[in-house]
């Protein structure tokens, strides 16, 4: 059976995550569901990361088997016709080698989460950004975040529903920005690593917005780091600003 890569964006608010549910809407199932009217046979597909219920994607990576070959542009095209009105779309379609994994083969994930810092509520966003009314200090922020870049124990900020079998990742980078929007400014934290641990990405940014609001030092997020406990931990960033944006891998299928 032929196996193809499919590079899917996807807007999570009326989700309830990625991975397939009994009852509840699924990106998972809205994709499986259109492969099988082009394949009614079709196998389930794998992701890079399973997002959580509100979480969007621009990057997500999925594989698939298939009995027939397809010219990636035609199954991108049929896709995308089966997904109306889904909020879902494959951006790429890519033949890819019997042992291409979307998961264990990737060797890099990125995420980018977004708060709108302003008085005003989100009109045109609603559902893409958390937003705080509150100032930040995006400055306070970065320094707080530079001591979690290395490798580390992360218990502090993993779920306690957590199933990996380590606390131990490499954060590779995590850079707050700051950019203007009418009366008030979005603040971007992109963070980058071979894979997190389940709710690590919203653990980390809601506990750096304490330290935005002036109520942590920045120094307070390695003592919370050291004391590996998820007590430790500042209060967990909403579902909805946060976006996994692209997952590498040592050859690029859709290059």
């Amino acid at each position: 059976m032929p196996r193809y890569a499919l590079k899917i964006e996807y807007n999570g608010t009326p989700f309830r995550g990625w991975q397939r549910q009994a009852v509840l809407p699924s990106v998972q199932a809205a994709v499986e569901a259109a492969l099988r009217r082009l394949e009614p046979d079709a196998p389930d597909i794998a992701a890079a990361g399973r997002t959580d219920t509100g979480v969007h994607a621009t990057g997500q990576v999925a594989h698939c088997d298939l009995a027939r070959t397809w010219e990636p542009f035609r199954l991108c095209e049929a896709l995308n016709h089966h997904l109306r009105p889904h909020p879902v779309a494959v951006l790429a379609v890519a033949q890819v080698v019997p042992d291409f994994h979307a998961r264990f083969s990737a060797s890099e994930r990125r995420y980018l989460y977004r708060i709108l810092n302003r008085r005003a509520p989100a009109a045109l966003a609603a559902h893409q950004v958390w937003h705080i009314r509150h100032a930040l200090d995006a400055e306070a922020m970065q320094a707080g975040a530079a001591h979690l870049v290395g490798h580390h124990d992360f218990t502090t900020f993993r779920a306690s529903q957590c199933q990996a079998l380590s606390p131990l990742k490499t954060l590779d980078e995590i850079t707050v920005t700051t950019h203007p929007v009418p009366e008030g400014t979005e603040i971007h934290f992109f963070l980058r690593a071979r894979s997190f641990l389940h709710n690590q990405v919203r653990s980390i940014v809601g506990t750096l917005e304490r330290v935005g609001a002036g109520a942590w030092p920045p120094d307070r997020m390695q003592a919370a780091l050291a004391a590996r406990n998820r007590a430790a931990c500042g209060p967990v960033a909403p579902p909805q600003g946060l976006c996994l944006t692209d997952v590498r891998y040592p050859s690029d299928p859709f290059a």
